[in-house]
């Protein structure tokens, strides 16, 4: 079984319920299958090969929909593209991967000006100087028979990035196996049913794009929205009946915060599923005070998609859970490992790893970095943790920098590349400190070169223009001499200690 498979059954078993609510209107399921069949034809056209690759960037739409379920049904590998990311970074992931086909929103196509591949313009009123429009292919190969998939379980459905707008970027090769379960521990963790409305808060290109095809799975329908933010957020709740919605703690914060706000802008809302970033105990509390016992939360990876592990609504019944990310879900062994490759008991820390079928098959044409994450069968993930008696993991730390800031993942070898470009900067270290609003924030210590003068203005501006705002550091901390270790190198703990007590002054 395939993952599009998940969709064409549902659009067999329920075909005149809506399956997107769009600004721009609704589309039943027998729409949207009528759809993505002639779009994947459409695709077909231009290149017949299957597994070639479909890049799309594009903000989150009714066509960028309908543009993922056909680069899915006709057998061909989804490489998600974010705008708001910068043209650089877009073209480092363009030419890694080399798709043949770009689906670009107008808005965005500067972004992805000079690189190759087929455009096909999404949210185009029509064709234009001979470039292809998802409308017009649609049009064109109306009626086209549903695709027929002759691919193994492990054959590519998405490369998907986890950081690296330096050096080779590290893509993750998603199989069809891991998509399946995926849906199938979506589903089960959550009850989704035909009466679930999910609230597209979140960009399709990260996290939200693992919940498109478990609701349609059941019957669902995806709610999307004309703006961005919590307002935007508040009234797709109360005004079109969410009853679901995926999104980091900095959004359920915002959202809490509006002027005005209650329980009573959220009638229906069943699920509030939280990830990208933790959630302190005392937020967790006021969370659920205002929601009510709705909140949930998952642990996952990008080589392990988005729910290794699963914290229902029940298990926030108990304060003491409030520390943990769950148990294990469905189709996927977790345990804890020694540095020597021991199992440990519960109870003990170590690094957490995981095997089964949600697991990646490795990173897109990097073997050797593929071989150090995936060692007999298991996913070392980078992270500490320990699995107590009842099964709950809980986090310790990471072995790796990664630095998750308001959902999105920070690699600080980018951001240090970045700042050490600039001509004032001898050298920085760049990393994560908690942060009420964003999970953590990005700082950066730099120790300027001898005659420069300290300008945390100029710093900041000097990376957003490269990297954008999400790696921009939130503050940066000068020293004269950066601590070092006895052989030299920069101890970030020390500089990270150091921002911490800085930050406890003020």
């Amino acid at each position: 079984m395939y993952p599009i498979d998940f969709f064409w059954r549902a659009a067999e078993r329920w075909p005149a319920r809506c399956a997107i609510d769009s600004p721009e209107g609704r589309l039943s399921f027998t729409e949207l299958a009528a759809q993505v069949r002639a779009l994947a034809a459409g695709f077909v056209a231009i290149d017949p090969a299957p597994q070639s690759r479909v890049g799309i960037c594009a903000k989150n739409s009714a066509e960028h929909i309908v543009a993922l379920l056909a680069t899915l049904a006709c057998g061909k590998v989804w490489v998600p593209l974010n705008p708001r990311s910068t043209r650089p970074e877009l073209r480092r992931l363009v030419d890694a991967t080399e798709p043949t086909i770009l689906v670009v929103e107008e808005a965005c196509a500067d972004l992805l000006q000079g690189a190759p591949g087929q455009r096909v313009l999404s949210q185009a009123a029509g064709d234009d100087a001979g470039m292809p429009t998802v409308a017009g292919l649609v049009a064109r190969h109306a009626g086209a028979p549903q695709p027929v998939i002759d691919l193994p379980a492990d054959a590519t459905q998405a490369i998907k990035f986890t950081g690296g707008t330096t050096g080779a970027p590290k893509g993750v090769m998603q199989p069809y196996r891991a998509w399946v379960a995926n849906i199938c521990n979506q589903i089960q963790a959550w009850g989704f049913d035909e009466h679930e409305r999910y609230v597209m808060a979140a960009p399709i290109t990260h996290g939200t794009s693992t919940y498109v095809l478990p609701i349609l799975a059941q019957g669902g329908c995806h709610v999307l929205m004309a703006d961005a933010g919590a307002e935007a957020v508040r009234t797709a709740f109360r005004d079109r009946a969410g009853t679901v919605c995926f999104m980091p703690p900095t959004l359920v914060y915002m959202l809490m915060a509006l002027p005005g706000v209650s329980r009573a802008d959220f009638p229906s809302l069943r699920r509030l599923i939280y990830g990208g970033a933790p959630m302190p105990p005392e937020k967790i509390r006021q969370v659920r005070d205002f929601f009510g016992p709705v909140l949930c939360t998952t642990y996952g990876q990008t080589e392990a998609p988005q729910i290794l592990t699963a914290m229902r609504p029940a298990d926030f019944e108990d304060p003491d859970n409030w520390a943990s990310v769950g148990r294990i879900t469905w189709l996927t062994d977790l345990a804890i490992m020694a540095p020597d490759g021991r199992l440990l008991p519960r109870g003990e820390v170590g690094e957490v790893v995981a095997r089964g079928d949600l697991l990646m098959t490795g990173y897109w044409r990097l073997p050797d970095k593929s071989a150090e994450t995936l060692v007999d069968g298991w996913l070392h993930t980078g992270d500490r943790g320990l699995l107590d008696e009842r099964g709950y993991l809980y986090l310790k730390d990471r072995l790796k920098d990664l630095v998750i800031t308001g959902g999105f993942n920070v690699y600080p070898i980018d951001v240090e590349n970045a700042l050490g470009q600039h001509p004032d900067v001898h050298e920085c270290a760049v990393f994560g400190v908690p942060d009420d609003k964003w999970g953590e924030a990005v700082h950066a210590a730099v120790q300027l070169r001898p005659g420069a003068s300290e300008d945390a203005t100029a710093l900041t501006a000097f990376v957003r223009e490269r990297l954008g705002p999400v790696h921009t550091p939130k503050h940066i901390h000068f020293y004269e001499s950066l601590p070092r270790s006895p052989v030299g190198k920069v101890l970030k703990t020390a500089v990270r200690d150091d921002a911490l007590k800085a930050l406890a002054t003020t």
